[in-house]
């Protein structure tokens, strides 16, 4: 079993893979406005999309289709694990 990820040893703002977590890919401490706050995100064991250049048309639309979705969610900012999910698999 890996070792328990102390919110006071993360670097703000910059996500984690999690391989051990049972149900979440990433971990990130968010810091926004003297607030810190640990958030998991991301569904294990899926990938998101893959990078743009040479992207198939399927894969665009699940992209797209993503992002309208929680687009409500992902401009909540930082604190919000919808864009944390936003910027690194998607």
């Amino acid at each position: 079993m890996a070792k328990p990820i102390k919110k006071s040893e993360m670097a703000c703002n910059k996500p984690k893979r999690t391989p051990s977590h049972p149900k979440k890919s990433h971990v990130v401490k968010a810091c926004e406005g003297g607030k810190e706050k640990v958030i998991r995100f991301g569904q294990q064991g899926v990938s998101g999309s893959p990078k743009k250049e040479g992207e198939s048309e399927s894969y665009r639309k699940r992209r797209e289709s993503f992002k309208a979705r929680h687009a409500k969610n992902i401009s909540k900012g930082k604190m919000s694990a919808a864009h944390w999910a936003d910027k690194v698999k998607w």
